[in-house]
């Protein structure tokens, strides 16, 4: 078993460094992300900046860290192994871009930007939060839903 104070800390700083990123990006301003769904003239490419220079460096270090026996905090490396594209998929993305758009936050940049008590960031987060809980409850009553099909198609004589 790793040191869960030393795993807290890591994961602590590890935050504090992608937080101190995103806001030195610009990227906890919801201003600047409108701007780049904008594509009228006020169009502002950063943020595409900002995604390709995460997605350099994850590549990198994404390859690096697969050569390691195992995580320097974990067992073994979660990786995941679906690939499909289902509906469910293709709704929630669409969701995520709505909330983005609108509210001009993804969740890091909320989170980071929560940290100033700044109002649009709490909204959006509780407001992500009650979305959050919207799926969970569906997804009981869709389970619930389930059983109870389950249970009355095999209860019934043929």
């Amino acid at each position: 078993m790793k040191n869960p104070a030393l795993v807290l800390a890591t994961n602590y700083v590890l935050g504090l460094i992608f937080a101190v990123g995103l806001m030195l990006a610009g990227m906890t301003r919801p201003g600047k992300v409108v701007a780049f769904l904008d594509l009228s003239d006020a169009w502002d490419p950063s943020l595409a900046l900002v995604m390709g220079g995460a997605i350099v460096v994850h590549t990198i270090l994404y390859r690096l860290i697969l050569k390691r026996p195992s995580p320097v905090f974990g067992g073994r490396f979660a990786i995941p192994t679906r690939n499909d594209i289902t509906g469910r998929l293709v709704v929630g993305s669409a969701l995520f871009g709505v909330g983005w758009g609108l509210g001009g936050f993804c969740p890091g940049p909320a989170l980071s930007s929560a940290g100033t008590l700044g109002g649009d960031a709490v909204v959006f987060i509780v407001s992500m939060l009650a979305g959050m809980g919207l799926f969970q409850a569906y997804e009981g009553w869709l389970q619930a839903r389930a059983s109870t099909l389950d249970g009355a198609s095999s209860s019934t004589p043929r």
